[in-house]
């Protein structure tokens, strides 16, 4: 499974963006089941609804809840990643839990905020 990323989602989403036809083609030549999470599907429609835009293909994708052991892990990626001087987003601590929680690969562009989580496979 993959677990897309919000930047890659507004790349997608974005019909003029090359970035996000390519992406598209990656997720498609790569024959996995591809999902979302919850705090993804939030991020994008808040900027969607901000917009006045509603895209109605984001609800259509499966999406994958944030839940207890999610809540555990990602607080464990933010300590231990603090220990270390370096400061992870807590929403992508959350997203890199979920990931890792599932034994997905998230397919994002923000590499940097996941670098410092060994156990995250990205796509």
């Amino acid at each position: 499974m993959i677990i897309v990323d919000t930047d890659v989602l507004i790349e997608i989403f974005d019909r003029k963006s090359e970035k996000g036809r390519d992406a598209l083609n990656q997720l498609e030549k790569s024959g996995d089941d591809i999902s979302i999470t919850s705090l993804c599907l939030h991020e994008v429609l808040y900027g969607h609804y901000k917009r006045k835009k509603k895209i109605k293909e984001i609800e259509e994708i499966h999406t994958l809840e944030f839940n207890s052991e999610d809540a555990k892990l990602s607080a464990k990626l933010e300590i231990e990643a603090e220990k270390k001087g370096v400061i992870i987003p807590q929403t992508d601590a959350m997203i890199a839990a979920i990931t890792i929680n599932r034994k997905a690969k998230l397919f994002t562009y923000n590499k940097k905020h996941f670098q410092e989580i060994k156990q995250l496979q990205l796509f």
